[in-house]
C-alpha cells in the first residue's frame, strides 16, 4: 500500500508542470487526496485537496488560479497541474491520502504519504 508522487523537475518562472500521485495496493476512489509542499527551512504547507465523494476541491490562496487538482479513478491517480510557476513554488511536493476525506489541508489528518517529488522554479 503506497502512494508514488512524480513529475517534478526544473522549470523556468512562468512555466508549467504536472505532478502525478499514483496509488498501489488500494483504490484512491475512497480517499480524499491532498498535495502538500515543503521548501528548505520552511514548514510544510497545504497546497490543494480533492474529496472522494463529489470531487470538490480546495486550494491554498498562494496557488489559487494557477494550480488545478484532478483525479482519474480509472488510472488510480490524482494530478496537480501547476501553471504560471513562481520561484516561491520551489519545494518538495508530497501527496497524501485521507481515509475520512475531510477536505481540509491539515497534514496530520492524512493517513498515508508519498515520498515527495522536487519542483525547482528557476531561470
Amino acid at each position: 500500500v503506497q502512494l508514488q508522487a512524480s513529475g517534478g523537475g526544473l522549470v523556468q518562472p512562468g512555466g508549467s508542470l504536472r505532478l502525478s500521485c499514483a496509488a498501489s495496493g488500494f483504490t484512491l476512489d475512497y480517499y480524499g487526496i491532498g498535495w502538500f509542499r515543503q521548501a528548505p527551512g520552511k514548514e510544510r504547507e497545504g497546497v490543494s485537496c480533492i474529496s472522494s465523494s463529489d470531487g470538490s476541491t480546495y486550494y491554498a490562496d498562494s496557488v489559487k488560479g494557477r494550480f488545478t487538482i484532478s483525479r482519474d479513478n480509472a488510472k488510480n491517480t490524482v494530478y496537480l497541474q501547476m501553471n504560471s510557476l513562481k520561484p516561491e513554488d520551489t519545494a518538495v511536493y508530497y501527496c497524501a491520502a485521507d481515509a475520512s476525506s475531510r477536505g481540509r489541508l491539515v497534514w496530520y489528518e492524512y493517513d498515508l504519504w508519498g515520498q515527495g517529488t522536487l519542483v525547482t522554479v528557476s531561470s
